[in-house]
């Protein structure tokens, strides 16, 4: 179901469709007038999957889950406009079938046989949706195909359901695709790009909440490699003069990224097989979730980590502050940031509110400023350098051991410093906050950047 509540959690109104042939699920987009853009699948049968030119081997479970996309008015609680991709079919399986034809002749439909999950009932599996104001476009990430599909808004009921109709004049036809050209048999494995793709949408001026460029479209590549995954953007080639998107050949450009950021460490918490989301921020940094972690980190300019976080849930229930969460203990579908003067804040009161996770250490919740280099002194301890990029450098009032803790509190090493300046090798520790218990048990704090 979807719901609308208010400031104070009240129900305003909901939508709720789950039953033996459709369900709401994943994603929603709200358009500008206050509509909700919706996506549900649809059962289709056996014999209707046939009849449209399914294979009978990819028919493992004798069903298809096909995809569909409502528009729901919450004021008058109607659906006021559809979409459905078996609206839009083709395939080179049976002649006497429906939807025949040559599917490299045809980008803007679907083939219904091109499938790479063996027959998996749910054969598209969107899992995120935009809305363009500015064209009246919808995006949607179809991770089944490693694609991202763009949808006329512009029609109604009736032509987004044909191949003709509103400002594109195709219908509800693909109007742009991109990622694996071999889905609509123009390419091979080694023309894809996207790999269980993400939060596909286009990019927002976060300043002023206007699409940076309507021609800027950003993703979370998922399964790029067995290694990490990446933040990618493409530019696409929308020709506003004729409202298409051009074709080269067969095959919709761009031939590659716009650009790809990537954690600078390969950690493993940086590789997620699924969810995850990217936003890029109004001071130039990039906000990334690594959902099957529940990790989020900020990236800046130089591809600097500035600020992390892990989720402190188990199964939906908070944990201690420092608790080990392994892949898959605390998965995360997206994380976006919202400024202090967005506008629903306006007015309210927003002081501290109680700690996410149990048994919270404040010293790792304080902030501290990056600005520049400065001392930070205990009556043992001088700290040279904050942040520091590689040793921690620091002059001790005596000889004595001191301990040096990682950001969960789960890394701990012990060294012993002579009295007058010590330089200390951090490679063990990662980008993050670090403390430092000097000799008389204070606690210091400082950044390590990589």
């Amino acid at each position: 179901f979807v719901e609308i509540r208010d400031w104070e959690n009240n129900l305003i109104s909901s939508y709720f469709l789950n039953d033996s042939t459709a369900r709401l699920h994943h994603d929603v987009a709200v358009i500008d007038n206050g509509n909700i853009l919706m996506v549900a699948w649809e059962l289709k049968s056996k014999e209707e999957a046939i009849e449209a030119g399914r294979r009978l081997d990819l028919l493992a479970n004798d069903v298809l889950w096909s995809e569909m996309i409502l528009e729901w008015n919450p004021f008058t609680d109607e659906i006021i406009w559809e979409w459905h991709a078996w609206d839009h079919l083709i395939q080179e399986n049976d002649s006497l079938s429906q939807n025949f034809g040559k599917v490299s002749e045809h980008p803007e439909l679907i083939d219904i046989n091109y499938d790479e999950h063996d027959g998996h009932q749910d054969w598209l599996h969107i899992n995120s949706i935009d809305y363009n104001s500015d064209l009246d476009q919808i995006v949607v990430s179809v991770p089944y195909f490693n694609e991202l599909w763009i949808i006329d808004h512009s029609t109604n009921i009736t032509e987004a359901a044909s191949h003709s109709g509103g400002t594109s004049g195709k219908g509800g036809d693909i109007i742009y695709r991109w990622g694996n050209p071999a889905a609509y048999g123009s390419g091979d494995i080694n023309d894809k790009m996207l790999f269980f793709q993400h939060d596909v949408k286009w990019v927002v001026n976060e300043s002023n909440g206007s699409l940076n460029n309507s021609n800027q479209i950003s993703l979370y590549n998922n399964r790029v490699n067995d290694r990490y995954s990446s933040i990618n953007q493409i530019q696409t080639d929308f020709n506003f003069a004729t409202n298409t998107y051009e074709l080269v050949d067969g095959v919709f450009g761009p031939e590659d990224f716009e650009s790809t950021i990537v954690h600078p460490d390969t950690l493993d918490i940086t590789l997620s097989t699924g969810l995850s989301s990217a936003q890029y921020l109004p001071n130039g940094n990039t906000l990334t979730l690594s959902g099957r972690w529940g990790y989020a980190y900020e990236l800046n300019s130089n591809n600097e980590v500035v600020w992390e976080y892990r989720v402190p849930l188990l199964g939906g229930s908070p944990v201690d502050q420092g608790t080990d969460l392994t892949v898959n203990n605390n998965i995360t579908f997206r994380m976006d940031r919202y400024s202090l003067d967005f506008p629903a804040f306006i007015g309210k009161d927003l002081p501290p509110g109680q700690r996410l996770e149990l048994i919270p250490n404040s010293l790792v919740c304080d902030v501290i400023s990056d600005t520049e280099d400065f001392e930070i002194n205990s009556s043992d301890i001088r700290l040279l350098g904050n942040p520091t990029y590689n040793d921690l450098n620091l002059i001790s009032e005596r000889d004595g051991g001191i301990e040096i803790i990682d950001s969960r509190g789960s890394y701990r090493k012990r060294i012993e410093v002579k009295r007058g300046y010590n330089s200390i090798d951090l490679k063990e520790f990662s980008s993050g906050m670090i403390f430092l218990k000097s000799t008389n048990g204070e606690i210091l704090k400082f950044v390590l950047l990589r």
